[in-house]
């Protein structure tokens, strides 16, 4: 989740828009667009298990290497994007009397509104994967296991409360879960729908409670 910016403007991990960075950081930024892109375009032609990482790399046109130096895994190609290392800066710039639940909706929402502004038919093509693809599913709960934790520490920062504090956890547990669930949700409706929607939907379930 990020700092607000255009819609048409790349933002870097630093949350700066791409045109001011460096030269070195504006091509690492394109570098992980190529092989991202690239990715996509071969999972949606050849399909996501019969697509190896060697093939994204020629189609990308850097080494193999390159690729395993931003992405870690093949997962993490559909996974993560520039906005993900915005995460942190953006709950701690949030105003720190604000409801923690206030807090992590302004980030998911406005991420998820600069990203489908952004790259709609990417973010389709990627839930579309994380449905059918169970290591995609198994890699995003490893995935959400540290951004749990690293909520549960900005919490405890504003809180007092330690980090391992049992109500922080199951708090970070639940937001994340329903959000994954919310994702599903979304792909298995077929993806028509307005996904920032959904979200606001399932935040304003949480912050005021379930009725079931």
């Amino acid at each position: 989740m990020i700092r607000m910016v255009s819609a048409r403007t790349a933002v870097s991990p630093s949350g700066a828009p791409v045109a001011q960075l460096g030269l070195r950081e504006r091509k690492k930024i394109r570098t992980r667009q190529a092989i991202r892109r690239a990715a996509c375009r071969l999972f949606e032609e050849k399909g996501y298990d019969a697509t190896p990482v060697e093939r994204i790399a020629e189609a990308a046109e850097v080494s193999l290497s390159t690729v395993f130096r931003y992405f870690p895994t093949k997962e993490d190609i559909v996974l993560t994007d520039e906005y993900d290392p915005l995460l942190e800066s953006a709950l701690r710039a949030r105003p720190e009397d604000e409801p923690p639940l206030t807090s992590v909706r302004h980030v998911v929402v406005g991420t998820l509104r600069l990203l489908l502004a952004d790259r709609r038919e990417e973010v389709v093509l990627r839930a579309g994967l994380v449905l059918r693809v169970p290591a995609l599913r198994a890699r995003m709960w490893e995935r959400q296991a540290d951004t749990a934790r690293l909520l549960c520490r900005i919490l405890a920062e504003r809180t007092g409360r330690p980090a391992d504090d049992l109500d922080l956890r199951v708090f970070a547990a639940a937001v994340l879960g329903a959000l994954h669930e919310t994702l599903l949700h979304w792909a298995e409706g077929g993806l028509d729908g307005n996904l920032e929607d959904v979200m606001d939907h399932t935040m304003t379930a949480l912050t005021h409670g379930f009725t079931v």
